[in-house]
């Protein structure tokens, strides 16, 4: 008599998944959860039920709520800096720069998991932990940004930052604007308007070796 595969199931149990493809289905059931009722109207057994398993199987792997809350926290802050950062990696061309980096924000709002609103809609603001992921988001985007302008212009950092901030703040506002009233222009256009907004202002600024 040969012995079950790894995902077989047995006496009528789930089949055991090793730990990291556990947490991945347990972080996808919670993002679920929160992104529809929010963090406080959430609880662990809504989040047991929708990933199919028992409440200490779940805190096995999150001792509690927040636990759950912060990792996916975790992945989505990290993505977006990533996908601004790989935006300014990806060329020498400061207006595709640009564009990728407006881009970038609309990709993560329009995304079909919503996780947006933990990031950017997030019912726990005022929670300290929460809180410093927030500003991490914020300031990992201006600094891949302020790298690229301090590179290319020569303008001092204080200069570069707020230049970089302006450019976020505008990429992060429009995007949730356009998402939440209901994506009235098509998606490549409205990157496109406000590619050109922001462009015009940063194109004042000559490359280094060039006079102004």
């Amino acid at each position: 008599m040969t012995a079950p595969s790894s995902g077989a199931q047995t006496a009528g149990r789930p089949a055991r998944l090793p730990r990291s493809a556990r947490r991945k289905q347990l972080l996808a059931a919670a993002q679920e959860v929160f992104v529809a009722q929010g963090y406080h109207a959430a609880a662990m057994d809504d989040i047991a039920e929708r990933a199919g398993v028992s409440k200490p199987v779940l805190y096995q792997h999150f001792p509690g709520k927040m636990d759950l809350y912060l990792a996916l926290l975790d992945t989505h802050c990290e993505a977006i800096v990533a996908q601004v950062r790989a935006a300014m990696a990806a060329t020498s061309d400061n207006k595709e720069r640009v564009s990728g980096a407006v881009r970038a924000y609309f990709d993560f709002v329009d995304h079909e998991s919503e996780a947006f609103r933990l990031v950017f809609e997030s019912d726990l603001r005022n929670d300290p932990a929460v809180r410093e992921r927030m500003a991490k988001v914020e300031s990992g985007c201006i600094a891949a940004i302020t790298d690229t302008i301090i590179s290319d212009t020569g303008v001092s950092r204080a200069r570069a930052e707020l230049l970089a901030s302006g450019l976020v703040g505008t990429a992060e506002t429009a995007a949730k604007f356009w998402l939440a009233s209901g994506r009235q222009v098509p998606k490549a256009e409205a990157e496109a308007l406000l590619t050109a907004l922001a462009w015009r202002g940063i194109a004042s600024f000559p490359l280094q070796g060039e006079s102004a």
